[in-house]
């Protein structure tokens, strides 16, 4: 996958980003979260030392409040934002564009696990599968378990998304290691043998 900002683009953004209200860094990963539609949140390690670079060249300032520090821009940040209005408009352009293109990689995806449930379920249906009959007959689904196969493809999607959004939070906040994905993985194939 492309990056999502190009070289010096991330660090313009926490500026515009800073432009509306003073923030601590944990925020400024939520509301970059939150323009991307939770299709793509940086991480800790990606976002504060740019903050710190900010804070350097007198664009922002950085406030400890006891636990936290809060990011604020400076009058010399608006200034930079002001001179580079154009590149900042160019800016919102492509995060759009780059938003499209993450929510894209995203549907495909999910479509693409949908496909490989669809193909499981019927699998299971069929005679002599793991959750048919062993009579001979059809290998048609009946109208119940395509309306089932319907409702279980829904609740994956929405299930993947949700996850998703949970795990890229962990990630931000510095908390998503090995045995949380190793859990995460005993747990989904538990889930998917008891079906």
């Amino acid at each position: 996958m492309s990056p999502v900002f190009a070289h010096g683009h991330l660090r313009l953004y926490l500026l515009v980003l800073l432009a509306d209200h003073p923030m601590h860094g944990y925020e400024v990963i939520t509301a970059l979260g939150d323009r991307f539609g939770g299709t793509y949140v940086p991480s800790a390690g990606t976002v504060y030392p740019r903050l710190a670079k900010l804070e350097e060249d007198g664009l922002i300032t950085g406030t400890s409040d006891g636990r936290k520090t809060v990011y604020a821009i400076t009058e010399a940040g608006r200034a930079e934002l002001d001179a580079r209005a154009d590149e900042v408009a160019q800016l919102e352009n492509g995060v759009t564009d780059s938003v499209k293109s993450l929510a894209d990689g995203v549907r495909a995806s999910v479509g693409a696990a949908m496909k490989s449930l669809r193909a499981d379920l019927a699998a299971a249906a069929e005679p002599g599968g793991s959750g048919g009959s062993t009579d001979a007959g059809p290998t048609a689904v009946p109208a119940a378990g395509v309306r089932s196969l319907r409702d279980a493809e829904m609740a994956v999607a929405v299930f993947r998304q949700q996850l998703r959004a949970d795990l890229r939070r962990r990630a931000a906040r510095g908390t998503l290691d090995d045995a949380a994905v190793q859990r995460l993985r005993d747990g989904l194939e538990a889930l998917r043998k008891s079906l």
